[in-house]
Parts: structure tokens; sequence; C-alpha cells
């Protein structure tokens, strides 16, 4: 069946403001009359049960970021870095570790800020590294408030914990360089600190998911630079999978599903992903080859995308917007398990975009292509 695209500012179509990814800003995507909720087709995508159309971020889930979740900072620090903020200058915080980090204006992120190191000697985590206490930061209170004033549940509900296993290691040995050291001199250190911080990533996730009815978990945990991995399938084998298995595994078995985001060349490390069952992967697309990966892995591993096929470098109309949202969709979509990551600022290119995705995939899935 052929969908016709609604026109913009058709009146049968409504509209509602919604939070783009990665800061404060907001815009009004359209609001389709659909079947089933988004939340059901979300997670129908996930699990490759007949979704009727590829999801979209704006239009089909909420995302609750790690400051979202609390109400007030403590003793002047906050879990991450604040993506609500607006800033227009460097600024300095303090996460919820103590580690200082500073956010950094032209990266549009927070970096460990130059010289700090809470940890020289990761044999010495257990009498240095002070673990939040999470009665202190408020997690009720701001889930009472979200759940009475803001919550859809139409909506698939996804939380951004943070930082996974690598991730926490860096930030408290400031740095790359130190974090590597301490994987390849002190593999025993690091394995016992890895066990307890995934305890505690799992009594955040057991915390979060009893305030919230969750359908994804994001994990942050990077694991390359544009170049290459930062460490080798023997650290990975050795030090990093058996945690992260048992994280992903924990809140699998809470009918949650796993969004991995790992930036870099993380390529060599696929298979791993496949073993350990992650359901989305957040990852970088100019280093990595989507359609290839997903050719390998599709059956277990979903995507995160992107606008397939742009080139950022060149003045983008929006006519090669929406052709590269065609392509998108005809890509990924088959298969399901992908959901498309959009975001304009152009109200009429937004509506267009998300009009275009949510026919077009319905034309493949009736097609019977899943």
């Amino acid at each position: 069946m052929k969908y016709p695209r609604p026109e913009y500012l058709d009146p049968a179509v409504s509209f509602e403001t919604v939070r783009m990814p990665f800061g404060p800003d907001t815009v009004k995507a359209p609001k389709f009359d659909t079947p089933i909720t988004p939340r059901e087709n979300f997670r129908r995508n996930m699990s490759r049960e007949a979704p009727l159309w590829m999801p979209n971020s704006l239009t089909d889930k909420i995302t609750l970021g790690t400051n979202d979740v609390i109400l007030h900072k403590v003793r002047g620090m906050q879990i991450h870095a604040d993506f609500l903020k607006k800033a227009t200058e460097d600024y300095e915080y303090k996460d919820w570790f103590n580690t200082d980090w500073t956010w950094v204006v032209s990266a549009g992120g927070g970096m460990l800020t130059p010289g700090t190191q809470l940890l020289d000697d990761i044999t010495q985590w257990e009498k240095k590294v002070v673990f939040p206490d999470l009665g202190e930061w408020g997690f009720k209170e701001k889930a009472e408030q979200f759940m009475k004033t803001e919550y859809d549940p139409s909506k698939a509900l996804s939380y951004d914990i943070g930082r996974g296993v690598t991730e926490r290691l860096v930030s408290i040995m400031g740095g790359y360089e130190a974090s590597m050291e301490a994987l390849l001199l002190e593999p025993e250190a690091v394995a016992d600190f890895f066990e307890v911080y995934t305890d505690f990533l799992i009594k955040v996730f057991d915390e979060l998911n009893s305030l919230y009815p969750l359908d994804i978990l994001t994990v942050h945990d990077d694991w390359g630079t544009e170049r290459d991995t930062f460490f080798s399938e023997k650290v990975m084998e050795e030090l990093v999978f058996e945690p992260t298995k048992r994280l992903i595994d924990y809140v699998h078995s809470k009918d949650v599903y796993i969004e991995w985001h790992t930036c870099g060349n993380v390529n060599r490390f696929f298979p791993y992903m496949y073993e350990l069952r992650t359901d989305i992967a957040q990852v970088q697309r100019r280093v990595v080859d989507f359609p290839k990966m997903k050719e390998k892995y599709g059956s277990r591993i979903g995507f995160c995308v992107g606008p397939e096929g742009l080139d950022y470098t060149k003045p983008v109309t929006n006519e090669d917007f929406l052709d590269s949202i065609k392509n998108t969709v005809d890509v990924y979509a088959p298969g399901g398990g992908s959901y498309m990551m959009m975001f304009t600022p152009d109200e009429e290119l937004c509506f267009d975009a998300c009009a275009e995705i949510f026919c077009r995939s319905r034309e493949i899935y009736e097609g019977g292509n899943h």
C-alpha cells in the first residue's frame, strides 16, 4: 500500500513540542494517528516482531538524561554533564565521583579537566574511590514529578545511565594514557574495580527502573578513537567483556533493552557486541560501515542511525536531507531493530522528514520486509 505523505500544517495532523537530542532546544514535531502506540511499536521493533513503522526518536520515545532524574546537586556534584544547560562559554563541574570536568562549548560535551586525577594507582581504588550514596539525590521525588506531569505512556521511555566500566576507569585515572596502563599492568585490580562498579551500575538501574517504566537503557563506554580501538581483543575478552555482559544480562532480565554507545572505530569489537546481545549500537557512522555491520550482525544488533549518505562538508539542501531520510529507511528498516535519531530545528523540514520515515517504513513493512 502506498501511503500519501501529509502536507505540512495538514489539519488532520496534530503537533507536539519535543526536546531535540543532546541539548535543551525543542522543536514542534508531528503526532501521527497510529494503529498501535509508538511504545508498542518500538518494542515490536526491538524484538523484531512485526513492527508497523521504523521508530523515530523525536516522535516515538522520551529520553531521560542522567541529570533529568535528580532533584538537586549533592555537595556541588552532579551525575554527569548537564545537556539542558545552555552554555556560551566553557565551564567546570564535578561529577558524582568527585572528578573534575570541563564543558567545552566547541565540542558540545564534557571533557576531563586537564590535570585532574582522582587516582594515580588503581591498586588503591578501594581506599580512594567513594561511590555515590543513591539516597542523597532525590530520585524518588523527581520521578514522582515526572510521572505526574511529563510521562507519556504511549511512548517508549529511555534512560541514559552514563559511563560504563572503561569510561569510569578513565575518569578516575585522569585520562586514557593512565587508564590503559592500568589495564595492562594491574589487570587484577582493574577487574576488581570493574566488578564493584558493575554492581553499582546495576544498583542505579534498579533504582531508576523501580521509579520509571523503562524500555531502554543507554550505556556509554567509548572503546576507541577514529583510528582504532583503545585496547586489544585480549583486554576485551579478559577484562571488559564479563562485567559488561553481567550488566546487559541483568538489564535484559528486567525486560529492558540495551543501547550501547561507543565512539571510535570499533569494527573489531562488533563480534563481542553480538555476543553481549547488544540491542542497539549507537556508534560513529563515519568510521563504522553500518550497512556492512547490519548485514553481518543485524539479526541481533540494531542501529541508532542518522540521515544516511549526507555529506555535511558541503551545503545540504532540504531536498538532500529528505532524499537521505528515504535512503536511511530503505537501508535500515528491513528486518527491524533500528531507529532513526533525526533532528532539525526547521519545523517544516522536521514535519516532512518525520512523515517520510513513518510512511516509507510502513510501505516497506506492509510489503512483508520485517
